[in-house]
């Protein structure tokens, strides 16, 4: 699978407003095929950051980045921004999260 994680720091009059900012995107990116997750957090040090954990079957991250939403969110999400986003992009084998065994939970 590809995996991505990136790291957005919004504009501090957006931060709150940013999970409805990016809906539309958010909900047509989990619709394409191939993707297994799209998931934001909240920084809970710093409210302005928000963390993108996504990750696509194969290749199907090309057809991401050619989509409508994803052209429209190149247009729009910038002016939400503080600065420009930084990633890290990575093939992994497997498509599903392992489990933590360090920290196993046994009841």
């Amino acid at each position: 699978m590809i995996f991505i994680a990136a790291r957005f720091r919004v504009l501090p009059d957006h931060a709150d407003a940013w999970p409805e900012i990016t809906r539309s995107f958010t909900e047509a990116t989990r619709a394409e095929p191939g993707n297994l997750w799209f998931d934001w957090s909240r920084s809970v040090e710093d409210p302005q950051e928000y963390v993108l954990l996504e990750a696509f079957q194969d290749d199907a991250a090309a057809a991401h980045v050619q989509s409508d939403h994803f052209k429209a969110a190149q247009a729009e999400l910038p002016a939400y921004l503080e600065e420009t986003p930084r990633i890290l992009n990575t093939l992994l084998e497997g498509t599903e999260w392992s489990e933590l065994g360090e920290l196993a939970v046994e009841r």
